[in-house]
């Protein structure tokens, strides 16, 4: 409909019909897509192709964003990814079945983050550790692996970075998430509430919230995890959880009071772990590990980084790790850059250090 037809529509329920027949409309080019979608799956199963292309997929979430700016649209961004993720996770489950491990139990952040990537059609696998969601994905039980790498507040997770370095696993996809808190409970009034329970660092993170609503006499218990919070929550109507959106909603605890985090631009990136290798997208980050052979020689990780320098290629990160061989009290260094492993420009590096480094993966680097 045009606005001038908009315009003509007076009452609501004639808003309402045509919301009706947009509606109508959206379902039969949906399918027409799916369509297309099933006979891509066909022609990659005959290649061997992999199904899961983020490259693919950023590369049409921009080719919206521009299409509606230049259209004026209503929608924003954020809007256009939240409804294409979920297209195409609908469509990559029609292609093949997808499963994913990832970091639980259920209602964590890791899983909320598999869920925005993966859609609520996928069959989601929690682990108890990072090195069972690895091993899942090395045995075939998974396709996709989801695990926790950094976040702003908290620094690096060094079970992901020392896993990495052993597993042969790539990096295919990251992403970061916002990390907010909830304030869930069963109970009809605060004064009601006689205990709240958390993962430790989630009463740290929220300790002002917990000041300004008088709470700092609560009993406070701090549990495995802010999922086990929830599920706790649920079940006693004189208690309230520390827990994230997602875990609240999965058992059933009304939320209270939303973002009561101390820190409100808490970010954490999670990796997307699998078996494939991604291709040129032209926005591309890449990750090593570096192993150095004259690490003790005076100024090697200096001479290391200079030819990163020369090529002009932009490191976004770099951190050290004990080295698990055994020479001494050696480091490992794990190192991000942007750019992709079959640019021209990286393999002359990779050639010059072939016996040093270890790819670990390339992908389209993440909004942060």
């Amino acid at each position: 409909m045009n606005r001038e037809e908009i315009e003509k529509l007076t009452t609501l329920e004639a808003c309402r019909e045509a919301i009706d027949a947009i509606d109508n409309k959206l379902l039969a080019l949906i399918n027409e897509r799916m369509t297309v979608v099933e006979r891509v799956g066909e022609i990659k199963n005959e290649s061997g192709a992999p199904i899961y292309r983020p490259e693919r997929e950023k590369a049409i979430l921009q080719r919206l964003e521009h299409l509606n700016d230049a259209q004026g649209g209503l929608l924003n961004a954020g809007a256009i990814e939240a409804i294409f993720l979920e297209i195409f996770a609908v469509a990559r489950n029609l292609e093949l079945p997808e499963r994913i491990a990832y970091l639980g139990p259920e209602g964590t952040f890791t899983h909320q983050a598999a869920e925005s990537r993966f859609g609520a059609m996928s069959e989601y696998l929690p682990m108890r550790t990072i090195s069972g969601v690895f091993k899942s994905v090395e045995s075939g039980r998974a396709k996709f692996g989801v695990v926790p790498i950094e976040s702003r507040q908290d620094g690096v997770v060094g079970e992901t970075l020392d896993l990495l370095a052993v597993s042969p696993m790539k990096i295919v996809a990251e992403l970061y998430m916002p990390i907010h808190m909830t304030f869930a409970t069963k109970a009809a009034h605060m004064d009601n509430i006689k205990r709240i329970y958390s993962k430790d660092k989630g009463f740290g993170q929220c300790r002002q919230f917990l000041d300004q609503h008088e709470m700092h006499n609560v009993e406070q218990i701090p549990v495995e995890s802010t999922a086990r919070a929830a599920i706790l929550a649920s079940e006693d109507p004189e208690a309230a959880a520390i827990c994230s959106h997602i875990a609240a909603k999965l058992y059933g605890v009304p939320m209270l009071f939303e973002n009561i985090e101390d820190v409100t631009d808490n970010t954490t990136r999670f990796l997307i772990l699998s078996d494939f290798k991604n291709a040129v997208s032209g926005q591309d980050k890449t990750s090593i590990l570096a192993r150095l052979k004259d690490a003790r020689k005076p100024g090697a990780l200096v001479q290391f980084l200079q030819d990163f320098d020369d090529a002009k290629i932009n490191l976004s990160k770099i951190e050290s790790r004990p080295s698990r061989s055994n020479d001494g009290f050696g480091y490992w260094f794990f190192i991000d850059f942007y750019g992709h492993i079959d640019e021209p420009y990286v393999q002359e590096i990779v050639a010059k250090h072939y016996d040093e480094i270890t790819w670990l993966g390339s992908y389209v680097k993440g909004e942060q």
